[in-house]
């Protein structure tokens, strides 16, 4: 059975640090592509990273607004992704939840992910 379990959320200051975990049970990280995704109240849901597992190393993308801000990692013996978030922004608030899709490779768009954890919330304010 496939679960995604995040975790590490809450509540910092503009400028400040949190980083997320999404423990993965049900199948092995170094198969299938995991992503996070985040939605504010009244706003669609939008991607932010994605990791997969290439020949030799981790493949990492992300979403312009958050480069050079936010890291995506992949714990294999944890089966564990991380999403460090650096200077954070109150844009930045929402709730943020990982997927996996069946594709290896990352996909940008939610209906392309099958199983989604059940969030949690990440809130940016002083």
């Amino acid at each position: 059975q496939v679960q995604l379990v995040e975790s590490g959320g809450g509540l910092v200051q503009p400028g400040g640090s949190l980083r997320l975990s999404c423990a993965a049970s049900g199948f092995a990280l170094e198969y299938y592509a995991i992503g996070w995704f985040r939605q504010a109240p009244g706003k669609e849901r939008e991607w932010v990273a994605c990791i997969s597992s290439g020949d030799t190393d981790w493949r990492t993308t992300y979403t312009d607004s958050v480069k050079g801000r936010f890291t995506i990692s992949g714990d294999s013996g944890e089966n564990t992704v991380y999403l460090q978030m650096n200077s954070l922004q109150s844009e930045d608030t929402a709730v943020y939840s990982c997927a996996t899709t069946a594709h290896a490779d990352c996909r940008e768009a939610p209906h392309e992910y099958d199983f989604w954890g059940q969030g949690t919330q990440v809130t940016v304010s002083s």
